[in-house]
């Protein structure tokens, strides 16, 4: 199954972010080791948020991300969100409607 998790970040997050930057890529590093985490990133033009794309059996990886993520313990996202998504076309589709 898929998981999107949404960041809302504050208005000065790009400002911010510098001195915690490492330590979150490299936990989002280990969760793409771990196959758990498929892409993530910021949104721009604005960068006012992110999303996260998680590939697991419950929304727990992605919920412990976010509870382990230097921005969000820094203050640099203001609420977050985790919703399923029913993929059904694409190679990696967790639920593919054939052709």
């Amino acid at each position: 199954m898929h998981y999107l998790m949404f960041y809302d970040l504050v208005p000065d997050y790009l400002e911010r972010r510098g001195e915690f930057r490492d330590a979150h890529l490299a936990l989002a590093r280990q969760a793409v080791a771990r196959g758990e985490l498929v892409l993530g990133g910021a949104l721009a033009e604005p960068a006012d948020q992110a999303v996260l794309l998680f590939r697991a059996d419950s929304p727990a990886a992605a919920e412990a991300f976010a509870q382990a993520d230097p921005y969000v313990q820094a203050g640099l996202v203001r609420q977050w969100q985790v919703r399923p998504w029913t993929t059904v076309v694409g190679e990696q589709a967790a639920h593919p409607v054939p052709a």
